[in-house]
Order: C-alpha cells, then structure tokens, then sequence
C-alpha cells in the first residue's frame, strides 16, 4: 500500500479485513486456550459450563489445579533449570561463534559458517536421535577403555543441555553477527588511541554496543529451549521438561489442567517479549 495514492475502496477494505482475518488466525486458538483455563468442566474443551479457578489452586480430589500438582510443578522446574543452563551455555558459545566469523580471517571459513547453520536446517527429531547415539557412543568407548562410567553422556539433563545448545546457539550468533555487521570499528581503534587495553575494549565498547543483540539471543534461547519438544523427548531421562510432558496427558487425556498451563506460558512468555522490546527500544542504535 503507497500511502501517498489515493487507493479503491474495494482494496482498501480488502487489505483491512486481510489485517483481521492474520490476526485472528494468529490469536484466537491462544485467547480460547487461555478462557478454557477457567471453563468449570473436566475436559479440556467446549463447551463452557461456568467460572472456576479450580484448575490453578484445586486440591481435589476431581481437580487438581496446578499449584496442587506435583508432577506438572515437577516438569516446570526441570523445564526452567534445563532453559536457564540452555540460554546460559547458547550465549556463550553463540556470542564467542559471531566474534570468530566477524572478526577473523582464516580458511574454510564460509564452509565452517555453512556448518554452524546446518543445523537449524535438520528436523529435529533427526538431531535428537543423531546426539543420542553420537553420545552413547562415545559413552561406551570411554567405559570399555577405561571402565569409566560417563553420567552426562547418557539421556538426562546435561545431554539435554548440550543436545539444545548445539543448534540454539547458532540462532544466538546469528543474532549477534547481525549487530556486529553494523559496529563500527573506528570506535575500537579510539579506544586503543587512548590508551585502553583489549580487555577494556572488549567490555567497554564492543560488548557494551553488542549487549541489545546479547540480551535478545538469550531471551530467545530461553524460550526455544523452554518448549522444544522434538529434540529433547530422545535426550531426556527420567526427570521430563513440560513440553514432553504435557504431551503424555493429552496422548492419555488430560483435564483442563493444561489449559492452564498454557495460560500460564503464554502471559510469562508475553511478558518477557514484552521487557525484550522495551530494553531494544531504549539501547542506543
């Protein structure tokens, strides 16, 4: 649309119901999900039969909110503690990843570059299966050679770990090469002319320009991890995230109990876009 044409009517009021009709594609299964949070029926759907708040402090012994539920309190916590090691790990190697493709000339660069993003490109079922045999693989060479059991390369939290860091750091040094493109250098070799050392550059300038680009890859290396579902059903162990978990109580039918959950996701989730956007909006471009 050129706003400075005059447009038909008949395209305008087509490209406004076209803005409608995306929106309420996009919103209305999570406005549903998040009303039947509150639906006073056992099961999680239409039709509605009341008001209740049962499904989030219910004690029993039909509903069990999920303040009351051990198991689903369970998952949440294994969920946060394996997305905050996750965001912690993928920035690290992420940011570490832009400066070495950004900085540094050396060869096989852009096939080096071509592998760090052939992940995102693999279903992550096959990632999940591929991580899970490449580590019990060397899991058993490691026992069998030195009789040296190997807890963190069997499925469990910390193969969960490096399972998601493996492919959701790219997407945090893909975030951070996107800023550092637009670094000007000038302002390093200042920096040096004044007297600061490398360290000092680093932190002062560089890091401090990066730090929007920093702070956006974690958040969303937090909430890529938080509900990854294909790759970490195959690494997981006895202890399962929330997404692997809520999907064995629909497969054997669950109450609106994950309803509200889901309610729960989607204004914690929402919060934190929102505090995302603001922190970019105040970094100086």
């Amino acid at each position: 649309m050129i706003r400075t044409l005059q447009n038909p009517k008949p395209y305008t009021n087509a490209f406004k119901a076209f803005i409608i009709t995306y929106f309420v594609f996009l919103f209305a299964p999570l406005v549903v999900t998040m009303v039947l949070a509150f639906n006073n029926s056992m099961f999680p759907s239409l039709p509605w039969k009341g008001f209740t708040l049962d499904w989030f402090f219910g004690d029993g012994p039909e509903k069990y909110g999920i303040f009351k539920d051990a198991t689903n309190l369970r998952s949440i916590g294994v969920s946060f503690r394996v997305a905050i090691a996750v965001m912690i790990l993928s920035t690290i190697l992420g940011t570490c990843a832009a400066f070495l493709f950004e900085h540094e000339e050396f060869r096989f660069k852009n096939a080096l570059y071509f592998l760090m993003i052939a992940p995102l490109v693999i279903p992550g079922v096959i990632l999940g299966i591929s991580i899970l045999m490449f580590a019990n693989t060397i899991g058993l060479a490691i026992e069998n050679l030195f009789g040296i059991y190997v807890k963190f390369l069997g499925p469990g939290f910390w193969l969960v770990v490096l399972g998601q860091s493996s492919f959701i750091s790219t997407i945090v040094a893909l975030v951070v090469i996107a800023r550092l493109r637009k670094f000007d250098r000038t302002l390093e070799e200042a920096a040096y002319n004044l007297g600061a050392n490398r360290f000092q550059v680093l932190w002062f300038i560089t890091l401090r320009y990066l730090r929007p680009a920093i702070i956006g890859g974690a958040a969303m290396a937090f909430l890529m991890s938080f509900e990854n579902f294909n790759t970490t059903i195959f690494l997981t162990g006895s202890q399962a995230t929330l997404p692997i978990n809520l999907y064995l109580q629909v497969r054997d039918g669950s109450t609106p109990v994950i309803n509200a959950i889901s309610f729960l996701l989607i204004v914690g989730t929402s919060v934190i876009a929102v505090f995302n956007l603001s922190k970019g909006n105040k970094a100086v471009p």
